[in-house]
C-alpha cells in the first residue's frame, strides 16, 4: 500500500524529496551534519505507517472528488476554495503530525502558515485543481519525519528500528 500511495501523490506532483527538502530544511539548523538522505529516510519511515497512509488515501480521494464536482455543495465550493475557516483538511492531516508528539503539532503549524517548497506550489489554487487536502497532509508528513529525527537524535539512534 505504502508504493501505491507514493504512486499517488507524485501523479499531484509530490515527490518524497520535495517532503525530505522541507525537513532538512527543519531540521538542520539544530543538525550540522544532518544529510537530505537522512531526511528522505525519515519520510519514507513516516510513509510507512498504516495510519498515515490511511489520511494520504482519504485526503488525495476527497481532493479529487472535489475536482470532479462530486461532493455536494456547499461542501464543494468549500474544498475547492478552501475556505480558510474550513479547517477538516488541516484536522485531518494533524493526525500524521502527532505521531511524535508535540514537535510534530508546533511544526505542522508553522508549515501551514509559511506553505515552503512544495506546500506553495500546491496552495495556489490553480484552476481546475484542487490540493486542499494535500498541502497539509504535505506538511504532516514533513513535521513527523522533523520530529522523528528530532527524537531520534535526541537520543543518538536514527535508524529504521526508531518509529
Amino acid at each position: 500500500m505504502r508504493d501505491k500511495v507514493i504512486e499517488q501523490m507524485e501523479k499531484r506532483g509530490v515527490k518524497l524529496d520535495d517532503i525530505a527538502g522541507i525537513v532538512y530544511d527543519m531540521q538542520s539548523p539544530y543538525n550540522e551534519d544532518l544529510t537530505l538522505e537522512e531526511c528522505l529516510h525519515s519520510t519514507r519511515m513516516v510513509i510507512q505507517k498504516r495510519e498515515v497512509q490511511h489520511v494520504i488515501m482519504t485526503g488525495l480521494a476527497l481532493d479529487k472528488l472535489a475536482e470532479q464536482g462530486l461532493i455536494d455543495e456547499p461542501l464543494l465550493s468549500i474544498i475547492v476554495s478552501d475556505e480558510p475557516l474550513y479547517g477538516v483538511d488541516e484536522t485531518l492531516a494533524m493526525g500524521i503530525a502527532t505521531i511524535y508528539g508535540t514537535i510534530g503539532i508546533t511544526s505542522f503549524g508553522y508549515l501551514d502558515k509559511v506553505k515552503p517548497g512544495i506546500m506553495a506550489q500546491l496552495d495556489n489554487k490553480e484552476e481546475g485543481r484542487t490540493n486542499t487536502f494535500l498541502d497539509d497532509i504535505v506538511a504532516g508528513i514533513a513535521a513527523a519525519a522533523a520530529a522523528r529525527i528530532a527524537h531520534a537524535r535526541e537520543v543518538g539512534e536514527i535508524d529504521d528500528d526508531i518509529s
